[in-house]
């Protein structure tokens, strides 16, 4: 077997015995960590860490977008979870679109939005689990809006790709962009029409925006742009508190929100994964059995690993070509039964079965790749999230999303808010449980993840990687590096990623040599060329923050966005 370099790590872990946030700009984080040091707790430094994300990284979310959220109560050892998707507005007609020839909901445009409920998931979590009054956990955000920021490096070409979606709508064009082009790398962009939107929400709560000015100006822009949503479809918004659901995987407890998000897609693909002896090649006879601890997994903990050992079964295709195999059956799963569980109960319980996953697993042969099941995977996304523990342990995953970079296209009005395009998550297919329908909520791409030690349900860590379809495999792939092969919070995140695309093909970050492409080629993987592989931003961008034995927290950002972590 060829010697492989290892691959390149530019960050060292970020270690704290308090609080930690990890974000994907480096002005939000800090808003969170001065939220930390003025005395909030987790969920407040979340709030004002997504707060100011929606300011400095209008291209992957903000007030018009949507949220999730797992907070784990570190007092009562719990998991609760947040569900802040909104629905598609009560007039949306999926047979109007089919008989305007439309295959699929449009992906841009007035069609394409749905309620957001961003803002309704910070005033709740504030409400609920937080410290501190919504006002001053705005105040940062406020201040960068107004005050004006330095464009960060990813974000500024995120942005300069928007700019001609962004140029096709007046609003937008007049609050999002500078003379009509996107703000450069270093340029200082202010958004002074979000900061008085943003102080409305301080002063007045969620009523400014669900029921308020700020909801009427959303309905007015999708109204004049032609689409369903009304003010009315706005007040009527709520949130909800709901059971998170749960995997295990290498003797920690995953957590994830449940349906409509894709979630379901990640715990499938880690339960099948966790039967798998990667070293002894994939098959059917390498199984162990099911059951919610395994004797043969020792307690967690974390090692630093900043070398990989050419002989270790990581970054093999005999490990690749294992965690893919579980990722498309989780895909195929999610595909068929994550929908608004108002209108579909999806068997979650049976689909977490261990017996089930020995079942799938069972599907996967170690010379060969199965067909590509119909997995309805979305395409790539424009996200943020945000990773938060504090000095008394309770920690927050939150994850807040425009769906695809500035969504929907259009702004609402004097706002300075783009509006979201989840509706594009809905499917025109007759019957399927996620086809549009009025007051209805789409298949979400959006997924906070958290794990717990099975042995005392203490943290383990808190975690995200943003992007799409990239999400459940990117939960799958970082978190498989946290806990089997004991890399350090940062190492994990920069390991190099495979994604299983949109059409089923697999594309391989560059680091991976051509003995591993060579290795999935010959079980049958479409494996995408290396001159060809799709631009670094979609193998996702991921935030964790790992918790060992000793308390000591352990943070890591992913080097593929302009984030980092910060311990306080």
């Amino acid at each position: 077997m060829s010697v492989r370099p290892a691959f390149p790590s530019r960050r060292s872990t970020v270690l704290g015995t308090r609080g930690v946030v990890a974000a994907s700009q480096p002005l939000a984080a800090m808003a969170g960590a001065r939220t930390l040091l003025a005395g909030g707790n987790a969920v407040d430094a979340s709030i004002a860490t997504a707060a100011a994300l929606a300011v400095v990284e209008p291209t992957g979310c903000g007030m018009g977008g949507d949220a999730f959220a797992l907070v784990y109560d570190a007092a009562a050892s719990r998991v609760l979870a947040y569900d802040g998707s909104g629905a598609a507005p009560r007039a949306a007609d999926a047979d109007a679109l089919v008989a305007a020839g439309h295959a699929a909901v449009p992906t841009r445009g007035a069609f394409s939005v749905t309620v957001p409920g961003a803002v309704d998931t910070w005033a709740e979590l504030a409400r609920a689990r937080g410290t501190m009054p919504l006002g001053t956990l705005l105040a940062p955000a406020i201040e960068l809006a107004e005050g004006g920021f330095a464009v960060s490096e990813r974000i500024a070409a995120g942005w300069r790709a928007s700019e001609a979606l962004l140029g096709s709508d007046a609003a937008a064009r007049r609050h999002l962009l500078v003379d009509g082009r996107a703000p450069r790398e270093g340029e200082v962009m202010r958004l002074p029409a979000m900061g008085r939107s943003l102080r409305a929400v301080a002063e007045g709560g969620r009523a400014a925006l669900y029921g308020g000015p700020i909801g009427r100006a959303i309905a007015d822009a999708v109204a004049a742009a032609g689409g369903w949503l009304t003010a009315e479809d706005i007040a009527r918004h709520a949130g909800r508190w709901v059971e998170p659901i749960r995997t295990m995987f290498e003797g920690v407890r995953v957590w994830e929100c449940p349906p409509p998000g894709q979630g379901l897609a990640a715990l499938i693909a880690l339960g099948i994964a966790d039967g798998i002896d990667f070293r002894r090649r994939v098959g059917t006879a390498n199984l162990h059995a099911g059951g919610d601890v395994s004797p043969q997994v020792e307690p967690f903990q974390v090692e630093s690993s900043r070398d990989v050992s050419p002989q270790s079964e990581w970054g093999t295709a005999d490990h690749l070509h294992g965690l893919i195999e579980a990722m498309r059956l989780g895909f195929a799963d999610a595909a068929a039964h994550v929908a608004d569980p108002g209108a579909y109960a999806a068997p979650v319980d049976r689909l977490l079965d261990p017996r089930y996953f020995d079942r799938r697993r069972a599907l996967i042969r170690a010379d060969r790749a199965m067909a590509m099941p119909t997995t309805g995977i979305p395409g790539p996304g424009g996200t943020v999230c945000l990773a938060v523990v504090d000095a008394a342990g309770n920690a927050c995953s939150f994850i807040q999303s425009n769906y695809m970079g500035f969504g929907s296209g259009l702004a609402a009005g004097e706002t300075g808010i783009p509006i979201q395009n989840r509706g594009a998550g809905f499917v025109l297919t007759a019957g399927h449980p996620n086809r549009l329908a009025g007051g209805k909520r789409p298949f979400h791409t959006i997924i906070p993840g958290l794990a717990t030690r099975a042995a005392d349900s203490s943290l383990c860590a808190v975690f995200g990687v943003m992007g799409g379809h990239m999400q459940p495999q990117g939960h799958l792939q970082v978190l498989s590096n946290v806990v089997r092969y004991r890399f350090d919070a940062q190492r994990a995140l920069d390991a190099p990623r495979f994604q299983i695309t949109p059409g089923g093909r697999v594309a391989l970050e560059p680091w991976f040599d051509d003995t591993v492409r060579r290795g999935l080629a010959v079980r049958g993987h479409d494996v995408i060329a290396r001159d060809d592989t799709p631009p670094e931003s979609t193998f996702g961008g991921g935030q964790v923050i790992v918790v060992d034995d000793a308390g000591v927290r352990h943070g890591g950002s992913d080097p593929r966005k302009d984030g980092c972590a910060i311990a306080t």
